[in-house]
């Protein structure tokens, strides 16, 4: 799974992909209206995915592709819950998806986060996209 050219934009829902990069900010491609548009490094922060990780119990930490990676192959027996649901629903989804996660470092809003870019990279076929490009690569 590759997540390098995909990001997460401050201030923006969802995740968008990097198309190119100014000195004063980025311009990224909106997948739900298929547009590319400017984004100021003033106002917004960027995060690409593929540098964000998940804290682990052995102090170490795994990448968010690999939790991806465990979302997808669970899918069909364990959906993901909604973000909406109660903070102990969605801890325990979690906890059966990475069971070793930090309980104490690792909060319910971050894995809201997780939980709602797995599902729109998912509706929009995201990770169809990352299968192909990994067996050309």
């Amino acid at each position: 799974m590759n997540l390098k050219d995909y990001l997460s934009v401050s201030g923006l829902p969802g995740v968008y992909r990097l198309v190119a990069s100014r000195s004063n900010g980025l311009i990224i491609e909106d997948f739900v209206e298929g547009k590319r548009k400017f984004v100021s490094s003033r106002r917004h922060q960027f995060t690409p995915l593929e540098s964000i990780a998940i804290y682990t119990d052995d102090g170490e930490s795994t990448e968010l592709k690999n939790v991806f990676q465990n979302m997808l192959e669970q899918y069909e027996d364990n959906p993901p819950v909604s973000p909406n649901a109660p903070s102990e629903e969605i801890r325990e989804y979690f906890m059966d998806v990475l069971p070793t996660f930090d309980e104490n470092r690792v909060h319910t809003g971050d894995i809201k986060k997780v939980i709602k870019w797995f599902a729109f990279m998912k509706e929009h076929d995201l990770f169809a996209q990352d299968t192909t490009t990994d067996e050309e690569e």
